[in-house]
């Protein structure tokens, strides 16, 4: 089985897996915060045999759901992570709702301490510009940052507009509307995407700025990295953005981009290991660092990391336990089922920063 193939297999099998949620042991609140993206978790009568759970991040979702099944049959244990956003699995986390949570968004330190909270990188990914255009296949549309930034912000509005055609000689661009979809639930996607943007267009910085949820300029929204896609995929002419998991999967034509080292680049293993290179992880207190824009000469420039939320001290220390043992084995055997995927597995060096954390911090 090709590459290719092995990624679409393994997304495919994530995506049919259970999202229901077990409640952890102790006291626990029943309830995430008024107004997040969090779903209630499972009462007592309808709890799965599962010994550890977690909530958060679509972008991480398709490995999390991989590593889950593999550490199953690897060690009888269960893992079930229920795929609500970032927003959501901050709220599950701070709720006590769940035994981890999962953003693409680092929290401050003050935040962490605050909550006593600790986080950990798990993997890292790249967010992708999908568009739905007959006849262009994924890679060939070619976008810079600003100029994403005016679509987003509705100042180009077409198509074949000078602007885009300008940097794809030589491709039939339709002269229709350009439809934007974008998150409407509280997503580290989002922020990074809109990050990437503050990074790259002083007006969306200005106008829009960046975060988990951000005041759109026009658009229709959708739940979770699947949500926008499948908007994606059923509006001619819309442009969106997603984990390039969920492109794959959907066999959507993303675009390529010109990064800040400006050379045009592909997104994939190879350019998110290069944005992944730049990082100084060693001087990140509790890693709160963003790589999106990244200097590197093949670097992608919305490249992300997924960030693990967790207990300092939690009320039930076998379940932390069982948590970290999950992530230990993810880091020690998960680096094919990342690959395949078309994440990058943290670089040996990067898991020992990890794993000296955990000594540390964790009780």
């Amino acid at each position: 089985m090709n590459p290719s193939s092995a990624r679409l297999a393994a997304l495919a099998f994530a995506l049919t897996l259970p999202l229901a949620a077990c409640k952890p042991s102790g006291d626990a609140q029943t309830a995430a915060p008024e107004g997040s993206a969090a779903t209630a978790p499972a009462q007592a009568g309808d709890q799965v045999a599962a010994q550890i759970t977690g909530a958060g991040a679509t972008f991480i979702y398709p490995l999390i759901s991989k590593w889950s099944d593999d550490y199953n049959k690897a060690t009888g244990a269960k893992v079930n992570y229920q795929s609500i956003g970032s927003g959501g699995g901050i709220a599950q986390i701070k709720a006590a709702t769940v035994d981890f949570g999962s953003s693409d968004k680092p929290l401050s330190s003050e935040d962490l301490a605050a909550a006593g909270l600790g986080q950990f990188p798990s993997a890292i990914g790249g967010v992708v510009p999908v568009a739905n255009l007959e006849g262009i296949e994924a890679g060939k549309l070619r976008l810079t940052g600003p100029l994403l930034a005016d679509i987003f912000l509705g100042k180009v509005t077409t198509w074949n507009d000078p602007a885009i055609a300008a940097l794809n000689p030589g491709v039939a661009l339709p002269a229709t509307k350009i439809n934007i979809v974008h998150r409407s639930d509280g997503s580290g996607t989002t922020f990074n995407f809109t990050n990437y943007l503050s990074k790259v267009s002083p007006e969306w910085q200005a106008r829009i700025g960046e975060g988990t949820s951000v005041k759109w300029p026009g658009g229709v929204g959708g739940k979770g990295n699947e949500g926008v896609a499948s908007y994606v995929k059923q509006i001619k002419g819309s442009i969106g953005y997603v984990e390039l998991a969920y492109a794959a999967q959907n066999k959507m034509a993303y675009a390529s981009l010109r990064n800040a080292a400006g050379n045009w680049v592909q997104p994939n293993a190879k350019s998110f290991q290069a944005a992944a290179t730049a990082a100084d992880w060693k001087n990140a207190k509790d890693f709160n660092l963003v790589i999106t824009n990244a200097s590197g000469a093949d670097a992608w420039p919305i490249a992300a990391t997924n960030f693990i939320l967790m207990y300092k001290q939690p009320k039930d220390a076998k379940r932390s336990a069982d948590t970290i043992a999950f992530f230990r084995w993810a880091f020690e055997n998960g680096q094919n089922q990342a690959q395949a995927l078309d994440y990058v597995p943290l670089p040996a060096e990067l898991v020992q920063q990890v794993e000296a954390y955990w000594a540390a911090e964790f009780k």
